[in-house]
């Protein structure tokens, strides 16, 4: 059972239950992501594994208990099957580079972050023109790219014309890594890369490939990333069931980088 109250117009609810504060304009990766939570956490209520008292999350910190009844929900509804010797080969030979070792980029970035009470749709538009100015820049007499960094990058990189020396995946939020490692590209790269910081413009200077592991020495390795994606995959569409049936207001669930639960 949900506890519903009166709801300022604005603010993003699931099920009638607040997503955020009046007063509080979150970017929209976290707002699908307490979207995606409070689903889960009521599912988790209708099931018997939770309190029908339990409190909805103010500030997308949920409690302890709804936590572990989320998970223990997750246990029940998904279905993720092994992965086959035949889907791990397939995938080691489509990803080859991805299991490389000693992989590295020089990089530079500029970053437009993300914070709280930001217009975010304001801040993807200042993201993408510069992202075109750079790149129509992009060979051309004069280092624009640094000069774009140094005006407008929320990173003290800023200050150095963006740069980010010599990265290993490592160096990097995961999502970010994703972007640069295991590609080919050198230049600035065609789209803009989103990560927990916020919003990059991203140039690749030089990459050095690293060294190639056989499919015997990394087989667990592809075996875990078939797993998560398979896990991912299944958790989406829990998802999108559970939305189906809800009274979803004032948040867009159905964006390709829906963040899910982490």
């Amino acid at each position: 059972m949900t506890t519903t109250t009166r709801i300022a117009p604005g603010v993003a609810q699931i099920n009638g239950v607040a997503l955020h504060a009046q007063d509080i304009t979150l970017a929209p990766d976290e707002l699908r992501q307490r979207a995606c939570t409070e689903l889960l956490r009521q599912a988790a209520q209708r099931s018997g594994l939770l309190a029908a008292d339990d409190a909805p999350s103010g500030d997308g910190v949920i409690s302890e208990a709804a936590a572990g009844a989320i998970e223990s929900l997750l246990e029940h509804a998904l279905s993720t099957p092994e992965p086959s010797e035949d889907a791990c080969k397939r995938h080691y030979a489509a990803h080859e580079a991805t299991y490389r070792t000693g992989e590295r980029v020089l990089a530079r970035h500029i970053l437009f972050a993300v914070t709280p009470g930001l217009d975010v749709v304001a801040l993807r538009k200042r993201a993408e023109a510069t992202l075109l100015d750079v790149r129509c820049h992009d060979g051309k007499s004069g280092d624009h790219f640094a000069t774009a960094a140094r005006a407008s990058s929320n990173c003290p990189s800023g200050a150095q014309g963006g740069d980010l020396g010599w990265l290993c995946a490592t160096d990097c939020a995961p999502e970010f890594a994703r972007e640069l490692f295991g590609h080919a590209e050198v230049g600035v790269l065609p789209r803009l890369v989103h990560s927990r910081f916020g919003l990059h413009v991203v140039e690749v200077l030089a990459r050095e490939p690293g060294n190639a592991q056989s499919f015997d020495t990394v087989r667990g390795a592809v075996a875990m990333s078939l797993r998560q994606l398979a896990y991912v995959t299944a958790l989406r569409q829990y998802l999108r069931l559970l939305a189906g049936d809800a009274e979803v207001t004032g948040v867009d669930l159905d964006a390709a980088d829906t963040p899910l639960v982490q």
